[in-house]
């Protein structure tokens, strides 16, 4: 695949990294961004910078302010957020925040947009065309994102009136409760089914 092809790339890799797109509360100056911290000082995450998907996603809010990328390419924006390289351990460590084993986020791969070729030489061998690609966006490449789970994701996009966010800024973040501070007692998917039910725009 030569660079600037339309077609996928494959997943941006160095040696042991993934290359994940943060859109949320992972994102700096939010909540969980300390962990991301962590991540950084014990070597397991570098930042990369700030990109966009490639493709419009739906951005949205879910209960207490919570954010979710809906994976329905072509609906809503592209989305605006941070692109880190992370060690196996501590796509391991991003797998727990994100309940993937719970059915509340699933990793799964996307094409971001923005900044240079060069950028990527430490984590895909110089800019490998089956990595990178040259797009009229700048460089795109493909990552992975936490995308709100398929079992519920469309519901979500119902709630939101079928509109999306560009980027979750502290506009967007105002109201949020972090989770030790929300009812407990009830799990988060058990949330997630509470916000749909209120819904007037869900049948």
């Amino acid at each position: 695949m030569g660079a600037g092809s339309e077609g996928d790339v494959a997943v941006g890799r160095g040696v042991g990294r993934t290359l994940v797109f943060t859109y949320g509360t992972l994102k700096q100056g939010f909540s969980n961004h300390g962990l991301v911290q962590e991540m950084i000082r014990s070597g397991e995450a570098s930042y990369v910078g700030v990109y966009r998907t490639a493709e419009r996603y739906p951005l949205v809010c879910g209960p207490y302010r919570v954010p979710f990328l809906l994976n329905i390419r072509g609906k809503g924006q592209q989305v605006w957020g941070e692109l880190y390289a992370v060690t196996e351990s501590g796509i391991a460590r991003m797998d727990e925040l994100e309940g993937t084993s719970r059915g509340h986020y699933e990793r799964l791969p996307l094409r971001v947009a923005g900044g240079n070729e060069g950028v990527f030489e430490d984590w895909i061998g110089g800019g490998d065309d089956d990595e990178v690609a040259e797009g009229e966006e700048g460089t795109v490449v493909r990552a992975e994102a936490y995308f709100a789970h398929r079992s519920y994701a469309g519901e979500l996009w119902k709630c939101n009136g079928e509109r999306g966010y560009c980027v979750y800024s502290e506009k967007e973040a105002r109201g949020y409760i972090k989770r030790k501070d929300r009812p407990q007692g009830l799990t988060f998917l058990d949330h997630i089914q509470a916000f749909v039910s209120s819904s007037p725009l869900v049948e």
